[in-house]
């Protein structure tokens, strides 16, 4: 299910190059391209299409897909490696979220256990896979059991949270990056705090010389965005400008 959560940023263009040359974005925009880092491999190619992936974890990927249920061991799960579970991260918020929304709390956990629970021994096990045999007698777990939820610690359902200084009156605030800075956001992903004098540096740096060609542009981020800026970021050092200006076709691996 995809997330409506939709951010935006301002890019400076330049126009006759027709490049980025850096984003001016916010806490929700730097927590979401931090959050990144911290998906599993599996996600990454579940979400982009394995036929997409460059190198051989798309191989990989439709290996297990493919494999005889045969040969998986008992008790071992094919979902596990292919929908591996999502650890929020410090910078993952409701916001920043793009791509991975929290899951519905309406969709309850499946515990078993042995189907001969009355024996004393057996009763003592529990799975979270109907697949799975008894460790005591070798039978099947299939007899379903009702998860209960515990309640959350602050009434809100949890949630990541990293303790702000002083800036903030000593109160909680979510996800990972100061929410009183704004941020450079360069077309390679290179992220640093922003300022007069680092915004005049880096023109320096990338050789503006012609000011007169620049632009602003506000775009908007969203799900889709977010997909293309993940599966860029696999691929190019031109990331915003592949995915806000480039009318190209996707890039193909080698």
């Amino acid at each position: 299910m995809a997330t409506t959560t939709t951010l935006s940023m301002k890019l400076l263009i330049d126009t006759k190059k027709n490049r980025v040359l850096f984003a001016e974005a916010d806490k929700d925009v730097v927590d979401f391209l931090f959050s990144l880092l911290a998906l599993p491999v599996a996600t990454i190619v579940g979400k982009l299409g394995k036929e997409s992936m460059c190198g051989s974890f798309g191989n990989l990927y439709a290996s297990v897909e493919n494999l005889d249920y045969k040969l998986v061991l008992p008790g071992a799960e094919k979902k596990a490696l292919l929908q591996p579970t999502i650890v929020p991260s410090a910078a993952t918020t409701s916001t920043s979220s793009l791509l991975l929304p929290a899951p519905s709390s309406e969709r309850p956990k499946s515990f078993f256990k042995c189907s001969r629970y009355y024996n004393s021994i057996c009763y003592e096990y529990v799975t979270d896979s109907s697949r799975a045999s008894c460790p005591n007698c070798g039978t099947k777990m299939t007899r379903a059991l009702r998860y209960v939820p515990p309640p959350a610690a602050d009434g809100t359902g949890g949630g990541q949270s990293v303790q702000m200084g002083s800036s903030t009156g000593g109160a909680t605030a979510k996800g990972f990056v100061q929410g009183v800075v704004t941020y450079t956001v360069r077309d390679n992903l290179m992220v640093t705090s922003m300022s007069t004098i680092s915004s005049i540096s880096l023109l320096n740096t990338l050789a503006v010389t012609d000011f007169a060609a620049l632009q602003e542009k506000t775009v908007q981020l969203g799900h889709t965005e977010g997909l293309r800026i993940l599966k860029a970021s696999l691929q190019s050092n031109t990331v915003l400008t592949d995915v806000f200006l480039s009318k190209k076709r996707p890039r193909r691996c080698a």
